[in-house]
């Protein structure tokens, strides 16, 4: 049934995360633009990232009982999960990160008993050498991005992220991961251009946020492993 049979799993959004996660497996959760792109960053300068589903007063009540400083992730704030931004900014040892789209993913998955990883384009090659020292079967989920009436939006930028883990990752592959590698080795070469020029990319671009789109589309130049550690995405040592 599914994508049993398989160590090497792809699925869409925060339903492909339930069907998928489970107690002892490995998930990866790709959200290039800019979620999981946002936590490598925040790792690379050593903050910890609790990922939190909605931006809402108990996510004000949360970041206080974790000692985190809340990230505004409201829709209308052009510094909203920006990489860039949280490189720069003044911020704690650790952050709530709000998100409906990687975060959720990363929460559902977290509370299945998955080990889950935040994997983007930068640093795709580094987490399938980590995934790959694991037996456990790998779920690697492209989060996607959301229509207005709240129904998923396959986002371009994250199948390519999540087939180019997979890409480095090898191992048996479902026919549904062995698609998303063929879509990865065909865009590789271009990936900047095909960045910013897709749906979410140009989203990005007339938000004026076009740094963030650099740094998501420089491909494998970051050896951070996001881990979610009790209740953090944390650099893995």
């Amino acid at each position: 049934m599914g994508q049993s049979g398989f160590s090497r799993r792809f699925e869409w959004g925060l339903a492909g995360a339930v069907q998928l996660a489970t107690a002892g497996s490995l998930v990866v959760i790709v959200d290039v633009l800019r979620f999981t792109t946002a936590v490598e960053a925040c790792n690379s300068r050593g903050v910890a990232v609790f990922p939190y589903r909605w931006k809402d007063a108990a996510a004000q009540e949360f970041a206080n009982s974790v000692g985190a400083d809340l990230v505004d992730s409201s829709t209308n704030s052009t510094s909203a999960l920006s990489p860039v931004a949280l490189l720069r900014q003044s911020i704690r040892e650790s952050i709530v990160l709000p998100s409906p789209n990687g975060s959720s993913c990363a929460v559902v998955a977290g509370e299945t008993g998955a080990t889950v990883v935040a994997a983007c384009l930068r640093n795709a090659a580094a987490v399938a050498e980590f995934v790959a020292r694991s037996s456990a079967t790998v779920s690697v989920i492209a989060c996607g991005e959301r229509w207005p009436d709240g129904s998923l939006r396959p986002a371009l930028e994250d199948l390519l992220g999540a087939g180019a883990v997979l890409s480095y990752l090898g191992g048996r592959l479902s026919p549904e991961a062995s698609a998303t590698v063929a879509a990865w080795e065909g865009a590789k070469e271009s990936i900047p251009s095909i960045v910013a020029n897709c749906a979410s990319g140009r989203e990005l671009v007339e938000r004026g946020r076009l740094d963030d789109l650099e740094y998501a589309a420089d491909v494998g130049v970051s050896t951070v492993v996001p881990t979610l550690t009790e209740g953090a995405f944390r650099r893995a040592s």
